[in-house]
């Protein structure tokens, strides 16, 4: 059955044609947004769901919905998506970045231009007849110093265009690199400095605990005079009332605002005042940006729908339409090894560790990881998945780490998960053969070849004559059939292992019987 889409907000309709092409069924409703009730009664008959800023994805809208695999925000903010309650139901959210960087972009330094000319007021009082040529006196961009805060992907863009206009530019972002600023041509300051330097301040970062109110009273005041702010970013950055007083007093010489705290702003005590410039949240609202958008999330969510490529996913490692192939079967060893391990795991978890040895290496191993974070945790936790499973580790205090080896001693790729107890360290490995089915090759360093089966019985024992009879006939007298029998030791009477895929479930009893075997260790009933 092909996959269901609802688009629930305006979108091109480029973007409900990109989902026919790609064998997605879509249902393109474009007001069912503002309908909060008629959304939570049809979500439940959708996989996927396309939105933009109008509908409200909220925890109770993700808990009806028992389908739903994607969100996709054709946009950046994903304000009005309740993220962590679709990590925890492993939904999957997607936005679309860069869509609308040059378009933000480029508002940005358009209010900039208008904040120093005051265009705003100077356009309003000529065409009401008046000549005040002598009221609006501007500044000059060039050699003016502008503070960037946040230089990421729309930050650096400005900050490339503010330097085309012969500006200086300082930038204040924690994830900036030194090499980075160099590149881009941008002096990298602490916040306070950006402050004290700044002719023009741009905010480009997104709304956080830590951003918010990153303008606020003592900021303004460590500013100075004269000093311009634009935001074309999020509301909430900057503590309006503490701009109005800074605006009245003359410290801050005018401000230019695309975005305000509550939206739609319809009334705001900045309103009217002579020195701001104030705009709709227009910073992506050209036609291509809206187009881009549209056509990239629509993109996006056909190709995880229909090919399992999960790409600008804010809760879910990124894996590209040509490697999920390639990917997808060692995203099921990862989470089989996982799962081994969890189900042998009866103490607390202190940390677990992937090792990718030989091609696998080179692959996409977050998304490997947090495979194999998903089967170590499910027998504890059971709704977990692989967009929840990182979360949830990092929750419970679990050190996660992978290591990576070019070389794999006997196999093309070879996959290791390691859970560490109070008690043990537990080592499980597997492979990918050429027939795409995931196999164990090791078990707490003890080599062996066995494939996953749905109903398993695991015995570590002592290497005793005797004791695979025993064993064999104690199944058999249950009536259990062996499907397969995979065996392994270190070395002749020491620690081996037994690997039993059986026909169907096997009864407490019968593993307490397995356990008064003399060299029995541990017997274990497993579930794949």
């Amino acid at each position: 059955m092909a996959p269901r889409v609802l688009i629930s907000d305006k979108l091109s309709p480029t973007a409900v044609q990109i989902f026919k092409d790609r064998g997605v069924e879509v249902d393109y409703q474009p007001d069912l947004g503002k309908d909060k009730e008629k959304l939570l009664e049809i979500i439940g008959n959708y996989d996927g769901l396309a939105i933009r800023s109008a509908t409200k994805v909220t925890e109770k809208v993700i808990a009806a919905a028992p389908r739903l695999k994607v969100i996709g925000r054709a946009g950046i903010g994903v304000d009005n998506v309740d993220v962590p309650a679709a990590t925890a139901k492993g939904v999957i959210v997607m936005n679309t970045p860069f869509g609308n960087s040059i378009t933000t972009a480029e508002h940005a330094i358009a209010m900039m231009f208008a904040l120093a000319r005051q265009i705003p007021e100077a356009n309003a009082s000529t065409q009401a007849g008046k000549w005040e040529k002598n009221r609006f006196m501007g500044v000059e961009l060039t050699s003016k110093t502008l503070g960037v805060i946040g230089c990421g992907n729309i930050g650096s863009i400005v900050a490339e265009r503010a330097i085309g206009l012969r500006m200086h530019v300082v930038a204040y972002d924690p994830f900036l690199s030194e090499e980075r600023a160099i590149d881009l041509g941008v002096t990298k300051v602490e916040l306070d400095e950006l402050f004290r330097r700044s002719d023009f301040i741009t905010l480009h970062t997104p709304l956080t605990d830590k951003t918010r109110n990153i303008i606020d009273i003592s900021a303004l005041l460590k500013m100075k005079k004269g000093v311009r702010i634009i935001n074309c970013a999020r509301g909430g950055l900057i503590v309006e009332a503490d701009l109005k007083a800074a605006l009245d007093s003359g410290h801050v010489a005018g401000a230019a605002l695309d975005v305000f705290e509550v939206e739609p702003a319809t009334e705001h005590p900045l309103f009217g005042h002579p020195n701001v410039v104030a705009t709709p949240h227009l910073g992506a609202s050209t036609t291509e940006a809206q187009e881009n958008v549209a056509l990239q999330v629509a993109e996006q969510m056909a190709d995880y729908l229909m090919k399992g490529a999960v790409q600008n996913a804010l809760n879910m490692p990124s894996i590209t339409a040509e490697e999920a192939p390639r990917l997808t079967p060692f995203v099921k060893l990862a989470e089989l090894l996982g799962s081994f391990a969890g189900q042998l795991t009866e103490t607390g978890i202190k940390a677990i560790r992937l090792e990718y040895e030989g091609d696998v290496a080179a692959m996409n191993t977050r998304a490997l990881t947090a495979a194999g974070l998903t089967g170590v945790l499910r027998p504890l936790l059971q709704t977990v998945n692989m967009v929840s499973a990182p979360v949830m580790a990092k929750e419970r205090g679990i050190a996660v780490s992978e290591v990576r080896r070019d070389t794999a001693e006997n196999y093309d790729s070879l996959v290791r998960l390691v859970v560490v107890t109070d008690r043990q360290e537990r080592s499980v490995s597997g492979t990918v053969f050429a027939d795409g089915r995931p196999r164990i090759v090791e078990i707490k360093g003890i080599k062996m070849e066995a494939e996953f089966a749905p109903s398993m019985i695991y015995v570590t024992n002592a290497d005793k004559p005797g004791f695979i009879g025993r064993f064999a006939s104690l199944l058999g007298d249950a009536g259990i059939n062996i499907a397969t029998f995979a065996l392994g030791r270190h070395a002749q009477g020491e620690d081996a292992i037994c690997l039993v895929e059986v026909d169907g479930e096997v009864p407490a009893d019968v593993l307490a019987e397995i356990q008064t075997i003399p060299a029995v260790r541990q017997a274990k009933a497993l579930r794949f």
